[in-house]
């Protein structure tokens, strides 16, 4: 599994989920085909955005449709939707990560 990022810029300078890595969202549909080389060996996918109830559901939509219409078989079988978003998971007291380290390593609390 894996988790994607999809809140604007404001990595460098937000908390984020421990080992994620961050996809902006207003830059998201020109990353995709990087998206699927960072996935590689990876079956399960998770968006979120800080509450996920928009660029996180819009981003995991985007790149499902992609994926549709690729001839290529990336492998990813499942893309979720991280529910709450950044903020319920920070609150449910997650490991989160202040590093600016992308993709991150995943080895801060």
């Amino acid at each position: 599994m894996i988790v994607f990022f999809g809140r604007d810029e404001e990595r460098s300078y937000q908390a984020h989920i421990a080992g994620s890595h961050h996809f902006a969202s207003g830059s998201f549909a020109a990353r995709m085909p990087e998206l699927v080389l960072a996935t590689s060996g990876k079956d399960t996918l998770v968006f979120h955005c800080a509450l996920s109830q928009v660029r996180g559901p819009s981003c995991a939509r985007m790149f499902s449709d992609y994926l549709s219409e690729s001839k290529e078989d990336s492998g990813i079988k499942n893309i979720m939707v991280l529910e709450r978003g950044f903020n319920g998971w920070e609150i449910s007291g997650q490991p989160v990560c202040h590093c600016k380290d992308a993709p991150c390593k995943g080895t801060c609390s």
